[in-house]
């Protein structure tokens, strides 16, 4: 088997070692299947909090990055990051109620890591007012 290298790979790989404390740790594989590219990131534990960011934000980026990075490429990427052994992060349910976003954490049967999923609830539909209307809300 050849260590080929691809570009969206070697991206990730850039910028997550830049992020960590641990780079000598991080692990960048590549898939290719009929859905398109899949990079899968492992870590060392201590460097999940960066790697995810605040709120899913780096994490969210990267994806987006690399969605970008394949646009250019015709090819669809996605970005999996495993939870590293011995993590207590993910192991339940937690519901964040100022967001309306669930995560649900389960154990990939292939792997044996944890994987996470976001689950959000659709946003209440607006509804359209006229200026007058709103005016005389404001006025009461």
């Amino acid at each position: 088997m050849t260590d080929e290298r691809y570009q969206d790979q070697e991206f990730i790989e850039y910028v997550v070692k830049a992020l960590v404390d641990h780079p000598e740790e991080v692990k960048v594989s590549r898939k290719v299947d009929e859905m398109g590219v899949l990079i899968t990131l492992d870590v060392h534990q201590e460097d999940m909090g960066m790697v995810i960011g605040r709120e899913g934000m780096t994490a969210k980026s990267l994806r987006t990055l690399l969605r970008v990075i394949g646009a250019k490429n015709n090819a669809r990427v996605n970005l999996k990051i495993n939870e590293p052994e011995g993590s207590t992060r993910g192991h339940h349910r937690e519901e964040r109620s100022e967001d309306r976003a669930d995560v649900l954490a389960e154990e990939s049967p292939e792997t044996g890591s944890m994987t996470a999923e976001y689950h959000r609830e659709p946003a209440p539909a607006l509804v359209k007012r006229t200026l007058d209307d709103v005016m005389n809300d404001i006025r009461l």
